[in-house]
């Protein structure tokens, strides 16, 4: 009986291995969640408008990110404004800050260029959607 009993062992033992795989698998897809920077359950772009805040706090030739609203709105030229989706197209982790034109996901390190929405820098492959913006009595409205 020495036999069945090494083959009913084996058997557990690669089942083991098996589940302890899997386990440490969703251990590393849980690292990289996104969850606590995600924009999950709202979409990448407002669907109604949405008041930004003054037109004189984009200054010119900068840009300025509304994390909370999930956008970037940049200022080529005095008085034209352009908005992007501040959500990242490769997780969905929103955008936490902006360094020399560049908004940075803090999630897997992809940049993208503020003032076209262009990925500079991967993983993420797509470009950030635009978003319509106009300043309106001093004021920015998204959407």
């Amino acid at each position: 009986m020495p036999a069945p009993q090494s083959a009913a062992r084996r058997t557990v033992l690669k089942g083991a291995a098996a589940l302890a795989g899997a386990a440490g698998a969703g251990a590393t897809l849980a690292a990289c969640s996104t969850e606590t920077n995600s924009g999950s359950g709202t979409p990448a772009t407002p669907t109604a408008p949405v008041e930004l805040g003054a037109a004189a706090d984009v200054p010119v030739g900068g840009a300025k990110l509304y994390r909370e609203q999930k956008l970037i709105v940049s200022c080529p030229a005095e008085g034209r404004y352009t908005a992007f989706s501040a959500q990242c197209t490769h997780a969905g982790c929103v955008l936490d800050k902006i360094v020399e034109g560049q908004g940075n996901c803090p999630c897997h390190g992809s940049r993208f260029d503020v003032a076209t929405g262009k990925v500079l820098r991967g993983p993420a492959s797509a470009p950030l959607p635009a978003v319509p913006v106009r300043a309106e009595n001093g004021k920015l409205i998204a959407g």
